[in-house]
């Protein structure tokens, strides 16, 4: 787990930095919101920021959501900074740590973003054979494509691959193709130079650089303009990226995962999707069945966990008996 902290590396904060090293952290620090955000311009990620409550959390968040950096931010401070601890979480932190630190709750929130990637229930022999393949494929490089109507988990599928394969310690990175406007997903892949296009004021690195050495998550690629589709080919066949108004071909090295609520094979058909592209993603494809009375927002089908994986708390018990039933 990748820890950002941010603030004067003084006293408690640096015991904090201490604890979170201890419980397995990959620790970076930036002295600044202006410096943290510079470096997770430049591709340096983080899955969380662990920043003090004094700092302007609210330009915090601003920020990350103009470079559209998704990563929870928790605030934390002295037990006397009340007011500011609310501001923090009215300014959209996720959590406030009171300092001096505790060992266990330092422990906690590492282990709860940890968590996200591992835990993974599911009900069903339909799931139990895809949470199979999964299992099987996730050593490989092969590229894969889930596929499952919306709501069915396939994020969480993508995660549970990666959490398994060669790739696990390094970076899992997930880019929504749907979410994201057509004019502004070429930098978001692949990074811009400064001065690419107007706005453009410092290099910015994209998500195949970020995720080298990792997995690159492509969600909803079904929504990609098929300009952009040609693009990306190139990519995955050569392993090389050119950021937008560059003029220097940049290596990577990226494991691709793919979802779509969509029949790829009927966008084919149709002209809105490469089928050179689709061959490339396609090379697996684990395929998930449909939740029957609704989404599923956290974990697909959830009812009973497979063998493999920890048993879930009596609170995330009592969570799953109110959750939907599921068939596949």
């Amino acid at each position: 787990m990748r820890l950002l902290i941010i603030g004067a590396l003084e006293g408690q904060l640096s015991t904090a930095t201490k604890m979170a090293m201890d419980g397995g952290a990959k620790v970076a620090h930036a002295p600044s919101i202006e410096i943290a955000l510079a470096a997770l311009r430049a591709g340096k990620g983080a899955d969380l920021l662990l920043v003090d409550v004094m700092m302007n959390i609210s330009g915090l968040i601003a920020g990350l959501e103009a470079e559209r950096i998704a990563v929870p931010v928790v605030a934390c401070g002295v037990e006397t900074n009340a007011a500011a601890a609310v501001n923090a979480i009215r300014a959209g932190a996720k959590e406030y740590i009171p300092l001096p630190p505790d060992a266990e709750l330092i422990a906690a929130v590492i282990a709860a973003v940890a968590r996200e990637s591992s835990d993974f229930l599911y009900r069903d022999p339909a799931m139990e054979r895809v949470v199979k393949m999964a299992e099987q494929i996730a050593g490989s490089e092969a590229s894969i494509l889930i596929t499952g109507e919306s709501g069915t988990g396939k994020e969480v599928v993508a995660k549970y691959v990666h959490a398994r394969s060669k790739r696990a310690s390094k970076a899992f990175i997930s880019v929504n193709c749907a979410a994201i406007p057509e004019a502004l997903l070429e930098s978001e892949l692949f990074g811009h130079e400064k001065g690419a296009f107007t706005g453009a004021v410092a290099r910015r690195i994209g998500k195949f650089e970020e995720a080298s050495g990792g997995t690159l998550l492509l969600d909803e690629i079904s929504e990609m303009d098929v300009r952009l589709q040609a693009k990306l080919l190139r990519a995955i066949q050569e392993r090389v990226i050119d950021r937008v108004g560059g003029t220097k071909p940049v290596p990577v090295d990226i494991r691709i995962l793919a979802t779509s609520n969509r029949n790829l094979n009927e966008a084919v058909r149709e002209g809105s999707f490469r089928e050179d592209l689709l061959f490339r993603l396609n090379v697996v494809n684990l395929k998930l069945p449909p939740c029957v009375n609704g989404p599923v927002t956290s974990l697909p089908c959830p009812s009973i966990s497979s063998p493999n994986t920890p048993r879930p708390t009596a609170s995330a018990a009592r969570a799953l008996r109110r959750s939907p039933q599921c068939a596949g």
